[in-house]
């Protein structure tokens, strides 16, 4: 592969994936989409209301008892279940009869676990059964009605300040879509256009069809939620997404036919799933945190090995036993990058624009071990510690190559969402050396789209393992 074939032609968009693409607005980088419209996300409801509701809800069921356990500590203990045991998530929820087998089993665990502390405190401070029903009761009432109240108070919300949203797929299940959540308000999503290829003609909600009215939708209508009605949106739209997530909006995966039967979430009907395609801000802290004890760690390790290979390097090669070159990193920022230096450019535009592979012939017999067992790659565990790189991330590529890929691949800017890495979900699936850039990119897109802690442990683990079987890069 060379980089020249796999630019088109200057015209081309990054998203083409049909006779009339969508167009969208200039950016800083080409095939990186963001509307200059930058909002926070829109915050979820408070979780105020209801942990108030569910300590009225304790106190009630505590004060329903005799004063002889009637006392401070039986009230901290019932207040602490209530907050600790108290349903998560993010699900909305209808009513409190949606919730109401959740609750009460969460209080008959509360109530339970409390009469087992009070027996093994004191046998005389052992609940009766009576008082036990007693107090379960009254706590549940209590809670159900508490959090009906609630409830109630924002379903009303809602009705009068529904969230404005835009459906992206085919005009004509778009709208079929957005006509279906207009005739059921309840579900407390407006759409206010439909995002297309091509207008339908069948009438209907706005059909945007550029960037330009695109960003206007989402400043003259607030617009807080995207609804996709099509699966090959996500990935033939994934840039346009993005921008959208990252705008603040709340991107929403819609099923427009099938019925919404034994799933989590359903909005009038449809089943619908949450997509989290916006850069994770919770990823920083602990993905830092591994990176600098796993590299400090390492450099101390494998400080003898690195020794060994500089001066072996020194001794077959010369003087310039380290490479240091400019890479892209997370959000575009260039760093230099380390190596052990295992090919000597004719120049330094050759450097910056030559695509080289493992089976290099003007290479060493000790460059090439070096690079088949990645050995070469280890100096950049100094580029992790210092915070130009991660250990898990989208391998960093050249500027010049960035932006042919960012032309040529839908989806390659957005790799640089997150920071770069020495290994990655790409690299342990074969993806390295002179292999397809666009699938490179897709997996370093689902990496970050479904970024987790332990799929960073799982991918350091299965490249530790990798090592030992190597096949170059």
């Amino acid at each position: 592969m060379t980089a020249e074939s796999t630019v088109p032609s200057p015209g081309a968009q990054p998203w083409d994936h049909g006779s009339s693409p969508i167009s969208v607005l200039p950016t800083r980088a080409a095939g990186s989409f963001r509307f200059p419209l930058r909002r926070p996300p829109a915050r979820p409801a408070s979780p105020l209301p209801l942990v108030t509701a569910d300590l009225f809800a304790a106190l009630a069921g505590a004060l329903a008892l005799d004063g002889a356990v009637r006392r401070p500590v039986l009230v901290g203990v019932l207040v602490a279940g209530a907050l600790l045991l108290r349903p998560r998530g993010s699900r909305p929820v209808t009513g409190v009869l949606d919730e109401l087998p959740v609750v009460c089993g969460r209080i008959a665990v509360v109530w339970l676990a409390l009469a087992a502390a009070l027996a093994a405190q004191h046998p005389r401070h052992v609940l009766a059964v009576p008082a036990l029903l007693l107090g379960w009761a009254v706590h549940a009432v209590a809670a159900c009605a508490g959090r009906g109240a609630v409830h109630r108070r924002r379903r009303t919300a809602l009705l009068r300040r529904p969230a404005t949203a835009l459906v992206i797929g085919p005009a004509a299940t778009a709208q079929r879509v957005a006509a279906a959540l207009l005739r059921h308000p309840r579900c407390g999503v407006r759409p206010v256009g439909v995002v297309a290829e091509l207008p339908d003609g069948a009438g209907g909600l706005p059909v945007l069809t550029t960037g330009e009215e695109v960003e206007r939708a989402l400043i003259q209508n607030g617009v807080r939620a995207v609804l996709t009605v099509d699966p090959a949106v996500r990935t033939g739209k994934g840039p346009l997404l993005r921008a959208l997530a990252e705008s603040g909006c709340a991107v929403w995966e819609v099923d427009a036919d099938r019925p919404a039967y034994e799933v989590r979430d359903q909005l009038a009907g449809f089943a619908v799933r949450r997509l989290d395609l916006g850069a994770r801000r919770r990823t920083s802290t602990r993905k830092r945190l591994l990176d600098v004890l796993v590299s400090g760690a390492l450099l101390v390790l494998v400080s003898p090995l690195l020794l060994v290979c500089a001066a072996v390097l020194r001794l077959t090669d010369g003087p310039g036993v380290v490479f240091r070159q400019e890479r892209v990193g997370k959000d575009g920022r260039p760093f230099t990058l380390l190596k052990f230096r295992t090919h000597r450019p004719v120049d330094e535009h050759e450097a910056a624009t030559r695509w080289s592979v493992a089976g290099e012939r003007r290479m060493s017999p000790f460059c090439r071990f070096l690079r088949q067992t990645s050995l070469d790659e280890l100096l950049q565990l100094w580029n992790v510690f210092r915070g130009d790189m991660s250990l898990v991330g989208p391998r960093p590529e050249r500027p010049y190559f960035v932006s042919q890929f960012s032309q040529a691949y839908p989806g390659y800017a957005a790799r640089h969402r997150m920071p770069t890495g020495i290994t990655g979900l790409a690299q342990i699936n074969g993806l390295r050396g002179d292999t397809s850039i666009e699938d490179r990119a897709r997996f370093d897109n689902a990496y970050i789209d479904n970024w987790s802690l332990w799929q960073d442990v799982c991918i350091l683990l299965r490249t530790a393992a990798a090592l030992v079987r190597p096949t170059g890069s």
